[in-house]
């Protein structure tokens, strides 16, 4: 696999990002897109070592669009110039949580893990309510040296602790959150050692493994909304 053609086809859309640029180039596109799929598939099974909840899966249903939604957007840019992918045991939905990654030139590419979504209230509440019963065990796993010397747990968040649940609870700061993810940021030049990249994001995606396995028994029974 070849990442150095990833990043080359996205910075060429940074820079142009217009739609005469992108017809004019879909050649390097589908090349691209073969690339990172490559490279999806070599962490698929190298995730599964540590999860095999994931090794059913097919790079290609991983992915997602670079054209943007701007109705609701100041920058009206028709493209995202990142190639995205979601590996959990049902593909790229968000729940259940699984592992992100995110390729995008000048150093803004990065692993992720954890719950990002935080439109669905249903399963706000859900990891509320777990959080609020199994403290300890959230102490634990993000107080973990490996874990804690890698991520931070971050998220949308409450100024308050929301209604229902103790003010003084020992994870009162977490109880505010409408999201629960990890970042672990990469510099463009990580990416261009594949076999590097993919041995470094494999041990940090198994080092952020019992960070969603706690969130996915929180969300254990959660049903994606019909359209």
């Amino acid at each position: 696999m070849n990442t150095q053609i990833i990043l080359d086809y996205l910075e060429g859309l940074r820079t142009h990002n217009e739609r005469e640029w992108y017809h004019e180039h879909k050649g390097e596109y589908k090349a691209a897109c073969g690339e990172f799929e490559a490279l999806l598939q070599e962490m698929i099974l190298r995730i599964g070592r540590f999860d095999n909840s994931v090794l059913h899966l097919n790079p290609g249903d991983l992915t997602f669009k670079l054209v943007r939604d701007t109705r609701f957007s100041h920058d009206k840019s028709p493209y995202n110039p990142a190639f995205r992918a979601h590996i959990s045991s049902k593909g790229k939905l968000p729940i259940p949580t699984g592992y992100y990654i995110m390729i995008k030139p000048g150093d803004q590419s990065f692993l992720g893990g954890g719950l990002f979504a935080d439109m669905f209230q249903d399963a706000v509440s859900m990891v509320r309510n777990y959080l609020s019963q199994n403290p300890e065990e959230w102490n634990r796993i993000i107080h973990e040296k490996e874990f804690a010397a890698c991520f931070t747990v971050k998220g949308t968040a409450l100024k308050n602790v929301p209604r229902g649940y103790e003010k003084d609870h020992p994870q009162a700061q977490y109880l505010k959150h409408k999201s629960w993810y990890l970042e672990f940021p990469l510099k463009d030049q990580e990416l261009l050692d594949p076999q590097g990249f993919l041995d470094k994001a494999a041990l940090l995606f198994e080092k952020m493994k019992p960070f969603n396995d706690y969130l996915n028994r929180a969300l254990e029974g959660f049903q994606m909304p019909t359209r």
